[in-house]
């Protein structure tokens, strides 16, 4: 395939260039400095000039609390410039996979999310990702909107790097334990993407790594990986999280990946897996 990502400096797109490449795609890998995807005639430049066969976009303003101070900026990022996105892959006739979030929904079930049920976003980040959803899925089935979550890796900033770098710098740390996701490793997320850039999928699919825990649990994960006593972590809730975050998180951001494992595909690893696997690499950095 000829590759186009977005979000070039990002951890997962890093990840994502790497695979295709591997796999023998031509990746054509522009980071916000050669590509800022707010921009229109940049879009359509760069697609109609490069002529991928899919386009990937990792692009967004994930920072979630600053989102709640400058919607409009949150909007045109991760909402409207997913529509540029759109109209040049509509033009291109390349296949669009956006990558979105849980954030869209409020974490207010009982069980995992599935592909199906209701959005209801409770922040400025998750709202403005609803947005980008909507603006892919205009296209149909030449796009797939892939949902993500708690994503991390051995590149970029990340909650595996803070929590180590915590723990090297404090004798306790706390973490909450009434947020529940599943932690998704940008190594195993990545080959995911590609496989359904290739089979072309539509619509919505949910793309995590397997096992759900709490960030008080991906806490202790973490530094028990890192050869430490987890006791050093201690349990509180969002309410008592100080200071406050400005943006809600959702308390239930587990998200069932039942389309893909409708359509044939393997479930990814526990993420305890390739969590030993980066805090190793981190570590011998």
């Amino acid at each position: 395939m000829r590759v186009l990502v977005t979000g070039a400096g990002g951890q997962l797109a890093i990840d994502l260039a790497a695979t295709c490449a591997a796999a023998g795609d031509e990746v054509y890998a522009l980071d916000r400095a050669h590509l800022d995807i707010a921009a229109r005639s940049d879009v359509l430049g760069a697609v109609t000039s490069l002529r991928p066969d899919v386009v990937m976009n990792c692009a967004a303003w994930t920072a979630v609390d600053a989102c709640e101070s400058d919607p409009d900026r949150a909007n045109a990022v991760n909402g409207l410039a997913v529509r540029w996105l759109a109209e040049a892959c509509d033009r291109g006739g390349a296949h669009l996979v956006h990558i979105s979030t849980d954030y869209v929904f409020d974490g207010g079930l009982d069980r995992p999310y599935r592909e199906s049920d209701l959005t209801a976003p409770q922040s400025e980040y998750g709202r403005s990702k609803l947005v980008g959803e909507r603006e892919a899925l205009v296209l149909g089935t030449s796009a797939t909107v892939v949902r993500t979550s708690w994503v991390c890796g051995a590149n970029g900033a990340n909650m595996v790097k803070t929590i180590m770098r915590l723990a090297a710098e404090r004798p306790e740390l706390a973490f909450v334990d009434d947020q529940v996701g599943h932690p998704t490793f940008t190594h195993d997320l990545a080959p995911v993407l590609r496989r359904v850039a290739l089979d072309r999928l539509s619509g919505v699919v949910h793309a995590t790594n397997q096992g759900a825990c709490s960030w008080f649990d991906f806490a202790c994960e973490v530094v028990a990986a890192m050869g430490n006593d987890p006791a050093l972590v201690r349990p509180i809730s969002t309410a008592h999280l100080q200071p406050p975050r400005p943006a809600p998180r959702p308390a239930n951001s587990v998200l069932d990946n039942a389309v893909l494992r409708a359509a044939g595909y393997a479930p990814t690893r526990d993420f305890r897996e390739p969590l030993a696997e980066v805090v190793a690499q981190l570590l011998g950095a």
